[in-house]
């Protein structure tokens, strides 16, 4: 028993250190490329690098549940790969361990990886994907990080339009042009040499300079001209809190997608709630299948360190293949609601399916270029 748990422990090390490696990588490429849709907002809008990170940092625990099934893939058909090339495997068979004494190791990470995506899926996912969303709808309503941009056309609300040709070092804009046509029946125009922005109770103000103020209305088309030397034009419209929404699946915990409060649009939705809780639910079960998964792969058959290859490439296609059936299943709960066992019963059987190969004495790998590989168990 002593040498079970000092190869259990030895081999659990290494996978789990080579887990957070290979999520690691996938988390950073995948935040990577969500980032890039923000960086507009500091090379044109002024928001700042600390406050860019945390917003799409924000994103990780969304990210994290889909990237850890195939971190824990790459990562046991690594370990077994490595441990059978540097025939620790055969060393380990020769002392006496079993198949179900090496999957030990495995079993226990695939079940950490459970746990930890049962973590995110149902707390720390909709939490940070809320958080998210709502920064991301303030960052889109406020009018202090929504910074005008020099020689263009700014359109900040719809049919209002504001231009400025340059900025001085006090922060105030010169060569202004503000165009308005919110109202059908009336446009205004104005223009100015200098203004300023200027936060005063609560609410933002454009103090317009040395300018005039052009204004048609009314079916006559008559225009009325105001020259003035100083303007206020109130911004509150553009400023402030952003504007109610609804709130998306993946923002709403696991009782707010069963139980509601819904409103009149959430009733149109009810089959994308009912399918991101199931998702919720299913999705952490993969670490523990993707596991076994690699384990049987790179297990089944004779140790032959020449011909890996078939191992690994099926561990891998098997891996994403099951992956492949429980997305598309999600994604049809949405519509068919039957679907909803099947669903569950995908990692049951794959799970009993992995077990079953992992202990057969002969069995034919998908990819094999031998045959039936005799198992050296």
């Amino acid at each position: 028993m002593p040498m079970v748990r000092r190869h259990t422990s030895y081999i659990l090390l290494q996978l789990v250190l080579t887990t957070i490696t290979i999520a690691a990588v996938l988390v950073s490429v995948i935040w990577l490329t969500q980032s890039l849709r923000f960086l507009d907002f500091i090379i044109n809008r002024g928001l700042s690098v600390l406050a860019f990170l945390e917003i799409t940092l924000l994103l990780m625990p969304s990210i994290l549940p889909v990237t850890l099934p195939v971190a824990v893939l790459c990562a046991v058909i690594y370990t077994f790969n490595r441990l059978t090339i540097d025939r620790e495997l055969v060393v380990m068979r020769s002392a006496g361990l079993g198949p179900w004494e090496m999957a030990r190791s495995v079993i226990i990470l695939g079940v950490l990886a459970a746990v930890l995506g049962w973590l995110l899926t149902l707390w720390l996912s909709p939490a940070g994907f809320r958080e998210f969303k709502d920064e991301q709808a303030h960052l889109r309503s406020d009018f202090h990080h929504l910074l005008l941009r020099k020689g263009t056309f700014n359109q900040l609300i719809p049919r209002f339009t504001v231009y400025y040709r340059d900025e001085d070092r006090e922060g105030r804009f010169r060569g202004i042009l503000i165009h308005d046509i919110r109202e059908p029946d009336r446009k205004v125009t104005m223009l100015a040499q200098w203004g300023s922005l200027v936060a005063e109770d609560g609410g933002l103000q454009l103090v317009l300079a040395n300018g005039t103020r052009q204004e048609i209305s009314g079916d006559e088309r008559s225009l009325r001209m105001l020259y003035f030397d100083s303007y206020a034009l109130d911004l509150g419209q553009l400023s402030g809190a952003p504007p109610s929404r609804n709130r998306e699946p993946k923002e709403r915990y696991l009782h707010e997608l069963v139980s509601g409060p819904f409103t009149a649009i959430d009733d149109s939705n009810r089959g994308e709630f009912l399918a991101e809780a199931h998702r919720r639910i299913v999705l952490p079960l993969a670490s523990l299948v993707m596991a076994l998964i690699g384990f049987a792969a790179l297990t089944a058959g004779e140790f032959d360190r020449r011909h890996q290859w078939p191992r690994i490439v099926s561990g891998l296609g098997l891996g994403l293949l099951y992956l492949g059936v429980s997305f598309a299943l999600t994604s049809l709960v949405v519509k068919n609601t039957l679907l909803i066992g099947p669903l569950y019963a995908l990692p049951v059987i794959a799970f009993w399916l992995a077990i079953w190969a992992m202990t057969q004495h002969r069995f034919v790998l998908p990819f094999s270029t031998s045959g039936a590989l005799r198992s050296g168990m």
